[in-house]
């Protein structure tokens, strides 16, 4: 026997509902399988322009390589999973930096050997990587570039274009084109902007303009062009960059470069009478002030005999991020 409903209400809904469903099914809007198929590649997927062409990487990566030492910052930064990079030198002993935290132990990031002939592709291919992040300045860029065929044949590989000279540009290349993270890039930007503003109004000074060198272990001295990295960095602190290169028209040491090889002539020309210097190490703390002042060539220039000749870290030289900040906190201390 049938049960009838006693609510006279009922079987208006079922028979709405039933009709709901009917039409659902016939529905023309209903999406067919290959843009369903596209739409959830389109999430899981992102595509990156590059120098090398349009590259199709996972969205959220979970095995990222990173062959260039001087980028891992970045993504330690934005907390994706770093399994392997190349050391900071190919020819020192190699070693995580204290800025990235506990990203490398979290993530049992590996060292990846290398040298001037290229990267290890057997190691890298053996930590199954489904991203590999290359390029940025100097030779890890430029193997990356010349590597770029053999790489993409491990994974999806992503060259950060030379041309991107600051940590700015850098960062926001990764943090907003690679990963879609543009929020994160805009937070710590505005947090590094912060606390040059801070640091610019607690400072003195010293007289301008400056220049910025790198010393090898052997002496060989390089002059920092004046329109890329640390020399700016200083800028936007109140210290004017001498316009050596410019005015000389210096060549990089090696093309594309960012640092011109100078003589011993040269310094006792060129820095003569430049107020202020800042040296750093080439790739370790090579030397300082107190070394080369012993040397005539440095002792007679404006900046040493003066006391306004600074030793600043190597790695101030090609900062990211998180050593940029640290700049800013020795910067201070100086000149407060």
């Amino acid at each position: 026997m049938l049960l009838r409903s006693r609510n006279p209400l009922v079987p208006v809904i079922a028979a709405l509902l039933g009709a709901s469903v009917l039409l659902t099914g016939c529905s023309s809007s209903e999406k067919p399988a290959d843009t369903q198929a596209a739409e959830t590649a389109e999430a899981t997927e992102r595509t990156v322009t590059t120098e090398q062409g349009e590259v199709t990487v996972p969205a959220v990566p979970e095995r990222v390589v990173v062959l260039n030492y001087a980028l891992a910052g970045y993504l330690y930064d934005l907390d994706v999973p770093v399994v392997g990079t190349t050391s900071e030198d190919f020819d020192h002993e190699a070693g995580f930096s204290e800025m990235w935290g506990d990203g490398p132990k979290k993530n049992d990031t590996e060292f990846i050997t290398w040298g001037m002939d290229g990267f290890d592709l057997e190691a890298i291919l053996e930590l199954e990587p489904d991203l590999i992040v290359a390029g940025g300045m100097g030779l890890p860029g430029g193997l990356a570039s010349k590597g770029y065929d053999q790489l993409s044949q491990i994974a999806p590989t992503v060259i950060v274009n030379k041309d991107l000279t600051t940590w700015q540009e850098q960062f926001e290349f990764i943090a907003d084109d690679l990963f879609g993270r543009a929020d994160d890039y805009a937070d710590r930007l505005k947090a590094y902007e912060d606390r040059v503003a801070e640091v610019k109004a607690a400072i003195d000074v010293p007289a301008s303009p400056a220049s910025v060198l790198t010393i090898t272990s052997d002496g060989t001295p390089y002059l920092l062009f004046e329109d890329t990295g640390l020399p700016q960095e200083l800028e936007a602190l109140g210290f004017t960059a001498a316009p050596l290169v410019e005015e000389h028209g210096l060549e990089p040491y090696n093309p594309g470069g960012d640092m011109a090889t100078l003589s011993t002539e040269q310094v006792g020309q060129l820095l003569a009478d430049v107020p202020t210097l800042f040296i750093t190490g080439f790739n370790t703390d090579t030397t300082d002030v107190a070394t080369l002042a012993k040397q005539p060539v440095w002792a007679g220039t404006k900046a040493f005999s003066d006391d306004h000749a600074y030793d600043l870290p190597y790695w101030t030289v090609r900062g990211d991020y998180d050593k940029a900040l640290a700049l800013l906190d020795i910067i201070e201390e100086q000149f407060s």
